[in-house]
């Protein structure tokens, strides 16, 4: 793609995008608090189903990234953007109104599918516009604003749900994605050249999906990305329950939330800063063993009885920062390196990496979330394991050389 102007500064673009990506994040990190009274009215029977609120967005947004990513390719980013948006939106009001936790979590699988549009928008813009190491380097200052979302918006949903009850929250999900969709159509030019458009016909999108699954470097780095999103989606689910029935602090849980996504934040600051020096796996690499290193002294202290009772709130929530940590480095090195070689498709590719990532993840972290007992034990375990087999997929992985990376000229 050649260079050209756009009426937008590199600073105002990042925040955007990263706008439409906080839509998953919001739509997660805001139910949180509000768990425990769902699972009370909808569920008192089984309280761990309120869990499947997190599980069943998830899933929606892998489903739809399946069929966001062509849709993409064939009408332009911000048309998909858009319409996503709009069955995200009725999808939350469906939501609200729910009567049972089945209705409930229907609703969530159709917000995820509808989220899929804005998220998956955001990743081929970024690969229209640039691309390798620099690319890399965007994603970090895109996920580090994506990341200040887990700040506010546990105590954002704490405050409305106090205020208004639980049903709110989604009134402010609707709310987020009108105002998000009004800055794209304003601000943001399409970014998919015509001649690129590709049909959206089964012949084409099963030439790429061929092309994606044959490329054996895609293949392991959307692998790794699986296996690092799985940890950051199980430490999510099982993090209320921990904060609140283990170190009974559920009122100030909010508050402990954002602390953690304020330190795990820098880790994408890091990553932009040496990710042109180092590269994309060698970032990760060194990423995983750290976090595996800290994850087997924490399960050994916790095997052994060897974790002081004074000690074990403060090294939990380090680990549970851990955890955020590493996909600040995991997640969108591996997606640059997943994207790169295929940038003449950037909506298919997206599609079928984010969406593979994000169902394998739920696949795997959900029955680690439900396997909750009272202690860390089946989160430290699970973790463990997904650690683990990231670094031993990792190795196999090798980064090419970057082609030249793309930018823009902004005003």
């Amino acid at each position: 793609m050649s260079e050209r102007k756009l009426p937008i500064s590199q600073a105002e673009l990042v925040s955007l995008l990263a706008m439409l990506s906080a839509t998953i994040a919001f739509s997660l990190d805001a139910m949180l608090p509000a768990l425990p009274a769902i699972a009370s009215e909808l569920s008192a029977d089984a309280p761990n189903r309120a869990q499947l609120i997190i599980g069943a967005f998830v899933l929606g947004l892998g489903l739809g990234t399946f069929f966001a990513g062509p849709l993409c390719d064939a009408f332009g980013r911000k048309t998909i953007a858009v319409i996503g948006a709009v069955v995200y939106t009725i999808a939350a009001i469906v939501a609200a109104f729910a009567s049972n936790i089945e209705l409930l979590l229907i609703a969530r699988l159709v917000q995820g599918i509808g989220a899929s549009g804005p998220r998956v928008a955001a990743m081929a813009i970024t690969r229209d516009l640039f691309s390798g190491r620099r690319m890399a380097q965007i994603l970090s200052y895109i996920i580090f604003v994506f990341t200040l979302t887990p700040i506010f918006a546990p105590t954002l949903g704490w405050l409305i749900e106090m205020v208004v009850g639980w049903r709110g929250i989604f009134a402010s999900f609707a709310l987020f994605a009108i105002i998000s969709m009004a800055w794209l159509l304003i601000r943001l030019p399409e970014t998919l050249a015509e001649e690129n458009l590709r049909p959206f016909r089964p012949s084409s999108i099963i030439a790429g999906t061929r092309e994606v699954f044959g490329n054996h470097r895609v293949m392991l780095a959307m692998g790794v990305q699986t296996l690092v999103f799985g940890c950051l989606f199980a430490g999510l689910t099982s993090s209320q329950q921990i904060f609140g029935e283990i170190f009974d602090k559920p009122d100030s849980f909010p508050l402990w939330f954002g602390l953690m996504a304020v330190i795990a934040s820098t880790a994408n600051l890091i990553n932009a800063r040496a990710v042109i020096r180092l590269g994309m796996r060698e970032m990760v690499r060194r990423a995983l063993l750290i976090q595996g290193g800290f994850t087997m002294l924490f399960l050994m202290m916790q095997v052994t009885g060897t974790l002081p009772d004074a000690l074990a709130f403060p090294i939990t929530f380090l680990w549970l920062t851990s955890i955020f940590f590493l996909a600040g480095f995991g997640l969108g090195n591996m997606n640059a390196l997943a994207l790169e070689p295929l940038g003449h498709m950037a909506g298919l590719a997206a599609s079928i990496v984010t969406a593979i990532a994000t169902i394998g993840a739920a696949v795997l972290s959900v029955p680690i979330g439900l396997a909750f007992d009272g202690t860390t034990l089946p989160l430290t375990v699970g973790v463990m394991c997904l650690v683990g087999s990231a670094y031993l997929l990792l190795r196999q992985l090798h980064e090419e050389e970057d082609t030249a990376p793309q930018s823009l000229n902004h005003n």
